[in-house]
């Protein structure tokens, strides 16, 4: 509560309005909260980064970048490092996964995609952080020592963990052999706000880094948080490659892009699963855990479709055999 009255006594004073008052915006899945603040008639975003936790300066880097490559991001009106407060622009209250139907989920995609386009053609990368093989390992690692250890208590085998050392190395390898681009890392519906103009809104940019092609694209396209039919996804995924080929003078076929595509959704989903579950366990923030299932199915699905992960999809039907029944496809 100390700590919302500093944020309240700052805004009003950078604002120079001592009727301004706050309420809860949205929270996220790090130790950031968002607050609404209105002011003679007028909306605005503080962000509340505890600087013991979070560090402000990223986010306010890759803003400027984003900014510069005409995309939509949040403007930084004021900042204080030392207390973690930042004053935003508001983007508004329409978040993508908020609208989002079978009647205008292509048109939305087809906005965020062109973003997405803009973001890769356009965004300066210098003093950007590359996605090494060290951090796609640090996150498949999470698989294991949250989902399987925490959430399922099981302690794999040497067998079993030398399963999941394969299939992490072949995910690294695919991974770092696609073009490498700036890559915003959580570009998904949760993170797109629908306005009129310049649409979408892009925000929680701050742990952008450089890396393979497809990675935002599977974050967009395979989602966490809702699904699209499979068929309606590939042709995206395709729409994508072409114009991506006709931006970059390549010419990378569709296999080789859809396997690229498959196989970075497997790594980010093994990783996001092993976030919701720590989100759950270590945070106390047990609302993602309804999310998991979908998670996994998206990973049992590809599993299936490469004869590579064939020994994946086994392991996690031994350690987890009820979830075979959740699954569509």
């Amino acid at each position: 509560m100390d700590r919302q009255k500093a944020l309240l006594s700052w805004t009003q004073e950078v604002l120079h309005d001592k009727d301004c008052y706050i309420k809860p915006a949205s929270s996220d899945a790090s130790f950031r909260s968002y607050w609404r603040a209105f002011s003679k008639g007028k909306t605005f975003i503080i962000m509340d980064a505890p600087p013991e936790h979070e560090d402000c300066s990223a986010f306010i880097k890759v803003s400027k970048k984003l900014n510069d490559a005409n995309l939509l991001v949040p403007v930084i009106i004021e900042q204080d490092l030392t207390q973690g407060f930042l004053l935003l622009s508001d983007l508004g209250t329409v978040q993508y996964l908020s609208i989002l139907n079978e009647q205008n989920f292509e048109a939305l995609y087809k906005d965020a995609l062109d973003a997405l386009h803009k973001m890769q053609q356009k965004t300066n990368t210098t003093e950007i952080p590359v996605y090494s093989a060290e951090l796609l390992l640090t996150e498949l690692e999470l698989f294991e020592q949250w989902f399987v250890n925490a959430h399922l208590d099981v302690n794999l085998s040497e067998k079993q963990r030398a399963i999941l050392e394969t299939c992490n190395n072949l995910l690294i390898g695919n991974a770092l052999e696609q073009p490498q681009v700036f890559v915003h890392r959580d570009y998904h519906s949760r993170n797109l706000m629908k306005v009129k103009n310049n649409n979408p809104g892009i925000l929680d940019f701050q742990d952008a880094v450089i890396g393979a092609v497809t990675y935002d694209l599977v974050s967009l396209l395979k989602d966490c948080y809702i699904q699209w039919d499979e068929q309606s996804v590939n042709r995206m995924v395709d729409d994508f490659r072409q114009q991506y080929n006709k931006n970059n003078s390549t010419n990378y076929s569709s296999q080789q892009w859809q396997k690229w595509f498959d196989l970075m959704g497997l790594q980010r989903h093994l990783k996001v699963v092993g976030i919701f579950c720590r989100l759950n366990y270590r945070d106390n923030k047990p609302n993602y855990l309804k999310d998991l299932n979908l998670t996994l199915c998206y990973i049992k699905s590809t599993c299936k479709k490469y004869p590579e992960f064939h020994p994946l999809l086994e392991l996690i039907n031994e350690i987890s055999p009820s979830m075979d029944s959740l699954c569509k496809h």
